[in-house]
């Protein structure tokens, strides 16, 4: 199945744009995990036994694995394969930001799509669109490709002007016009900026936007959800991470945001 049919399927059955972001940080995951043979392994089976009835997807960031090295990789792999087979129509994000030369980026694709079996990765545009073939090539994986991040210094590149408009609109428009004949391909864009979300949903048409920045970061859900629904009410994957894997009850922080997420979009 192609990874954002997937996406608007597990929509359609649980009313849920929520993705909960699995960043499982070694140093932040409650002690009795910590004693685990597979520590992250252990403490995200139960964020997703806990939330996973509220959530449209899932995000991996790759880094809180890679620090560990070799135990981390594994830890990464068996969780992807956990969710996978306790929830197949759960769309499964890798937030890695690859990007480079074919070679390179060819054997990326093929560890985060073959040999870990994400649906999905983050990348960046900065190398060009051939940088990014071997990913865009598989035609039932989604490619989210960095637009307009929800980082505070974002726009000492992203404001940049060419030919009167902001590189971050340029990269959306490149994206949706000239890289998805595949129509996999989604862009990243931060709840922190609902202005240029406007302008980027308006560029783009349907495109389904990763949106992070709420929750910790502070974005606003209802800014976001007018901003950014596409013509079907759907087209964001709306993630929240460290509060609601680290809040005292996940499974209540993920419902509260699914029905906050819900109140705005009807």
């Amino acid at each position: 199945m192609i990874a954002i049919d997937k996406y608007n399927q597990r929509d359609d059955a649980i009313n849920s744009l929520l993705c909960v972001g699995l960043d499982s940080d070694i140093n932040k995951i409650p002690e009795p995990y910590k004693t685990q043979v597979q520590p992250q392994l252990e403490f995200n089976r139960h964020i997703i036994n806990k939330t996973a009835e509220y959530a449209g997807a899932f995000k991996f960031n790759i880094a809180f694995y890679e620090a560990r090295g070799a135990k981390g990789i594994t830890d990464l792999a068996d969780s992807v394969e956990y969710l996978r087979n306790r929830h197949p129509d759960i769309l499964t994000i890798c937030d890695a930001k690859r990007s480079d030369i074919g070679n390179t980026s060819q054997a990326y694709a093929h560890a985060i799509f073959d040999e870990i079996g994400f649906d999905a990765v983050t990348l960046s545009p900065y190398l060009g669109r051939d940088a990014l073939m071997p990913f865009l090539g598989y035609k039932d994986k989604a490619c989210i490709i960095l637009c307009r991040t929800s980082n505070a210094g974002s726009g000492e590149f992203q404001n940049l002007q060419i030919d009167n408009k902001p590189l971050w609109l340029v990269v959306a428009e490149r994206v949706a016009n000239e890289w998805n004949d595949n129509s996999n391909c989604m862009l990243v864009v931060g709840a922190t900026y609902p202005a240029e979300m406007a302008q980027i949903r308006q560029a783009v048409g349907d495109m389904p936007l990763l949106v992070p920045g709420i929750g910790a970061q502070g974005g606003d859900i209802s800014a976001v959800m007018k901003a950014g629904l596409n013509s079907e009410n759907k087209g964001l994957i709306i993630n929240s991470s460290r509060s609601i894997i680290f809040s005292e009850n996940p499974a209540t922080s993920a419902k509260t945001l699914r029905d906050e997420i819900n109140a705005s979009r009807s």
